[in-house]
């Protein structure tokens, strides 16, 4: 994004900076409206439906900001005493989220992430092996990832491994699916497809331009409105802010691989400069 005091300054810091386009800002100005929460809000409901079918979940729920879609799902997983979560020890939810989901009654364990970015399978096994029925412990009830952590990996292996988990323990996975798109993109994949051993995901449409989450069965859906409502509620009238969504589906999404290459190049062209001595590039092979 340009700079509008200096042309010459593209502001790389985070794609949160992003702003609408007009396409996106006719449709908010044009947007039917109704309250979402007694789902009466057509544009809400369009959208909610378009990224349910597109993530290959029964339902999805439009929620403020993506932390709030993760503290919500694991509200929902986890909504019994003496249940537990497992996060990578790098994740958004172990690191920058406040401990949200201690401060709820709901521990956590966290599992070594190593350089390459993956978690650590051999400890995520070793956490999986404690889980028992024996009154002494916890039931571990969600495995957290974030896609993130796995693009690095020959994909889909490793997150078919923690499918392979959650089917062995009967433990639901959630997907902190943040840039699920561009992951999706990178990897030339249908997003369901990446999302096959997922149980529910967050999703942020604002980094194509806001905040939608999270996609998942019937009944945990059910969980997660109620959970909503706890930790805020819904936002009535949000079709304002759900048709620039649906205009960022359509337009900016077909896109992303432009964003992809654009940040190669830029990549490339620093290699060589002293740029490298400060932060480093994790280029495709």
């Amino acid at each position: 994004m340009e700079n509008p005091e200096d042309p010459r300054v593209v502001d790389l810091r985070s794609d949160t900076i992003t702003k609408p386009t007009p396409e996106m800002r006719q449709a908010m100005k044009d947007a039917v409206v109704g309250d979402d929460v007694f789902k009466e809000d057509p544009t809400v409901n369009e959208l909610e439906s378009v990224v349910a079918e597109m993530f290959g979940k029964e339902a999805a729920l439009l929620v403020p900001t993506g932390t709030m879609g993760n503290l919500a799902s694991v509200m929902a997983h986890c909504n019994q005493r003496g249940q537990e979560i497992l996060v990578g020890d790098a994740s958004h939810i172990f690191l920058n989220e406040q401990g949200n989901v201690a401060q709820v009654g709901i521990p956590g364990g966290a599992i070594g992430i190593d350089e390459s970015g993956p978690a650590c399978y051999a400890h995520a096994g070793k956490a999986f092996l404690r889980i028992s029925w024996h009154q002494h412990h916890m039931h571990n009830t969600l495995k957290q990832t974030k896609n993130a952590m796995l693009i690095h990996a020959p994909w889909p292996l490793r997150p078919a491994q923690v499918t392979e988990f959650s089917k062995q323990t009967k433990i639901p996975v959630h997907m902190d699916g943040a840039r699920i798109m561009n992951a999706a993109t990178y990897l030339d994949l249908p997003v369901s497809e990446l999302l096959k051993g997922c149980d529910s995901v967050m999703m942020c449409i604002s980094k194509v331009s806001f905040t939608l989450a999270p996609a998942l069965e019937q009944t945990l859906h059910c969980r997660v409105a109620r959970v909503r409502k706890a930790l805020g509620g819904g936002m009535r009238q949000v079709g304002i802010l759900a048709a620039a969504g649906l205009v960022a589906l359509k337009t900016i999404l077909p896109r992303l691989h432009e964003d992809h290459e654009n940040t190669q190049r830029l990549a490339r062209g620093q290699l060589p400069s002293k740029l490298s001595l400060l932060f480093g590039w994790d280029m495709p092979g």
